[in-house]
């Protein structure tokens, strides 16, 4: 059981979905904090702020859509994979991009896991179920 507090960080240009992600995973566990980005390099610039803090969070998983502007989710992937501060963070995509290209290029830069993005609040519930299981018990704080 993980008794210290996560921290997810969710990347994708859309508001809507960031706050449908955001109430599944609070769904599953309301003491998680999301910490939302609306591009790649918003999500890079919010992780390298938090390392100036006093006593930075840890962050246990980063969520990430695969087309966004400025800097899309593979590039994102590309400088988190790239940065030692950050390349231990688990990093999942989850897009509505099924490009078997793409992914495979995700899995190739590094990603942890690829989800097709769910089009019910039901289906996002699972997902956030899964994510909380898979990568949010298992965190050792």
């Amino acid at each position: 059981m993980n008794y210290s507090k996560s921290v997810v960080y969710v990347a994708d240009d859309d508001a809507d979905d960031r706050y449908f992600i955001r109430e599944a995973i609070q769904g599953v566990d309301p003491s998680v904090t999301i910490v939302e980005a609306k591009d790649g390099a918003d999500l890079l610039a919010l992780l390298h702020s938090r390392t100036k803090e006093p006593t930075p969070q840890s962050v246990n998983l980063i969520l990430l859509d695969m087309n966004m502007p400025k800097m899309n989710g593979l590039e994102a992937l590309v400088a988190i994979k790239a940065d030692p501060a950050l390349r231990h963070i688990p990093t999942v995509m989850i897009s509505t991009c099924i490009h078997p290209g793409q992914v495979a290029a995700a899995y190739q830069y590094g990603i942890n896991s690829y989800i097709q993005k769910p089009t019910s609040s039901f289906d996002l519930g699972q997902v956030a179920h899964a994510l909380k299981v898979c990568f949010l018990d298992a965190v050792v704080g």
